[in-house]
């Protein structure tokens, strides 16, 4: 198995409008971040917005998406804080649903949307900001982010994958969902595995044993780009759910990163 470079990392500033990165404030609070995080990575992500679920055009040169001039900026300073940069550009719904239930007909039927008109446009978005990472150096490029409901569309991923590489020429990567990294079938045209963390508190080594399995079969490296729990009362046992609502708790919240971080240092993967 390949060694990746330990990432400590936090996603800084995801789906940042036009605008958010050319302000003074937003160097600023990312050299907070580094002083007071000891971070070492960050992963920026463009935001690309369609519609509905069905709808088969990514924008990402609406105002809701940063300018590239401004992203370039952004990774032209984390660079000079010794801060290595992810470029992971993600498709979301404009009417809220999440990405994960993007999703069309198997087979093509006329005068309904279509897998083949989205991941064309899809990319296009992809193949994008891969060129900007190849320009600016970043360090990594990830696919995508959670998109479930098209992962079983093998072919049409490996193409994706093959169209990122012809213009970034760094490592590259897929952003799976919790609970599906064992339904990602396509991991060997990747360099390194990654997927959103958000496991319960009690769960995590039954879990990793299950990650473990996929990432020793198809013998790549592993990173979660996603991870996290809320200060909420009832976060650390389902720490994916954003809706809780109850009263401020720290410590749980402390207890979670705890028990992650010890059942991952387990792992030499």
């Amino acid at each position: 198995m390949n060694q990746l470079e330990y990432i400590c990392g936090v996603t800084f500033a995801p789906f940042a409008p036009a605008g958010s990165f050319a302000k003074e404030s937003s160097k600023e609070s990312l050299r907070t971040m580094k002083e007071n995080t000891n971070a070492n990575f960050i992963i920026l992500v463009p935001n690309g917005l369609q519609e509905t679920p069905q709808s088969e055009e990514i924008s990402y040169t609406s105002p809701a998406t940063m300018t590239d001039d401004e992203l370039k900026g952004m990774i032209e300073y984390a660079h000079s804080l010794g801060l290595r940069v992810a470029l992971k550009p993600t498709a979301n719904c404009k009417n809220g649903t999440w990405r994960a239930h993007i999703n069309f007909f198997d087979e093509d039927v006329p005068c309904e949307p279509k897998w083949s008109n989205w991941f064309a446009s899809y990319m296009d978005f992809q193949r994008h900001y891969a060129a900007i990472a190849q320009e600016m150096g970043c360090e990594m490029h990830i696919a995508g982010c959670e998109m479930v409901m098209s992962e079983h569309r093998e072919r049409e991923w490996r193409q994706t994958i093959a169209a990122i590489r012809e213009v970034y020429k760094g490592t590259v990567s897929y952003n799976t969902d919790k609970y599906q990294e064992h339904n990602v079938h396509w991991w060997d045209c990747v360099d390194v595995i990654s997927s959103s963390g958000y496991y319960p508190l009690n769960d995590w080594e039954n879990q990793l044993n299950r990650i473990e399995k996929v990432v020793k079969a198809f013998d790549k490296p592993f990173f979660f780009a996603e991870t996290g729990c809320m200060s909420t009362e009832g976060s650390p046992m389902v720490p994916n759910d954003w809706t809780i609502q109850g009263a401020c708790d720290p410590k749980g919240q402390a207890d979670w990163y705890r028990a992650m971080f010890e059942a991952c240092a387990k792992r030499d993967w």
